[in-house]
């Protein structure tokens, strides 16, 4: 796992921060790109000061290969 993945049972969680000067589409399409071919799913969103937000994905435990996030 990378640096700053979680498990909770049955789930894995991975942090992703996006920069406050990245678009709602450009981010929408990345988290759905990472959706379509990683297995994750959206579990929570941040929005800070800045317009840096904090997202939280998740997917769950499984023993097959799945490609890595890259954000």
């Amino acid at each position: 796992m990378a640096e700053g993945d979680l498990t909770d049972g049955e789930w894995e969680y991975r942090p992703v921060q996006l920069p406050g000067d990245v678009s709602r589409m450009t981010a929408a399409v990345r988290l759905a790109i990472q959706a379509e071919f990683g297995g994750w799913e959206l579990s929570r969103v941040r929005l800070y000061p800045g317009g840096v937000r904090k997202v939280w994905l998740r997917r769950r435990r499984s023993n097959r290969m799945l490609p890595e996030l890259s954000v």
